[in-house]
């Protein structure tokens, strides 16, 4: 501990090695940013070809839906923002677990909204009673509810694999079969699938 605080003590920030750094803006414009002496210097980097992307551009909308029980949906946040898809599929309740997506019509449905994080140390079984909770009221009230997180792959695959765990019985590997029949690109991150793994009603 106390080599540490005097390491801090010496330091020194003309010790520190020059660095430049490369940033892509989203047009695709790469710059390079340098320090002369205590001015930043930023260039333009001409090895970007004309029109190139810095970042790859996916505008195409994900709407397939999951059928998961006639009262059970699963989707993308595509899917929660399509008012069209919504009415035709008669979701009437709306449970996301995303992490900054919008409820864009809380006056046309009920939503529950769960701000979970997509990270493999996020204990995802500690939402399963909430969550569960709110898909039973839904279907003891002959409504359909759509879960959805961002991607509709992991988190909201989670959910409802823990669902079907709790409520129906199944074990991991038949809850994990079916929400994949349903939606084929589901892919609970590793944390998650390790967690139902282990998980027991």
């Amino acid at each position: 501990m106390q080599s540490l605080a005097n390491e801090i003590k010496t330091f020194s920030k003309t010790a520190l090695k020059k660095q430049c750094t490369q940033v892509t803006t989203l047009g695709g414009k790469r710059l390079i940013e340098t320090w002369q002496g205590s001015n930043l210097c930023v260039v333009e980097d001409g090895g970007q070809p004309d029109g190139a992307y810095g970042y790859i551009e996916d505008n195409s909308l994900d709407l397939q839906v999951g059928v998961i029980k006639p009262y059970l949906l699963l989707a993308s946040q595509d899917v929660a923002h399509d008012l069209d898809t919504l009415k035709e599929l008669k979701v009437s309740h709306i449970l996301n677990v995303g992490y900054g997506v919008e409820n864009i019509s809380p006056d046309l449905f009920v939503y529950k909204t769960l701000n979970i994080l997509d990270l493999p140390e996020t204990d995802i079984t500690s939402y399963f009673h909430e969550t569960s909770q709110f898909i039973d009221q839904v279907k003891a009230e002959g409504g359909v509810v759509l879960v959805h997180c961002n991607a509709g792959v992991s988190r909201s695959a989670a959910i409802v694999i823990g669902y079907l765990m709790s409520r129906e019985g199944l074990a991991f590997n038949a809850a994990l079969a079916l929400v994949k029949a349903a939606r084929p690109a589901i892919r609970p991150n590793p944390g998650f699938y390790e967690q139902l793994k282990d998980y027991r009603p």
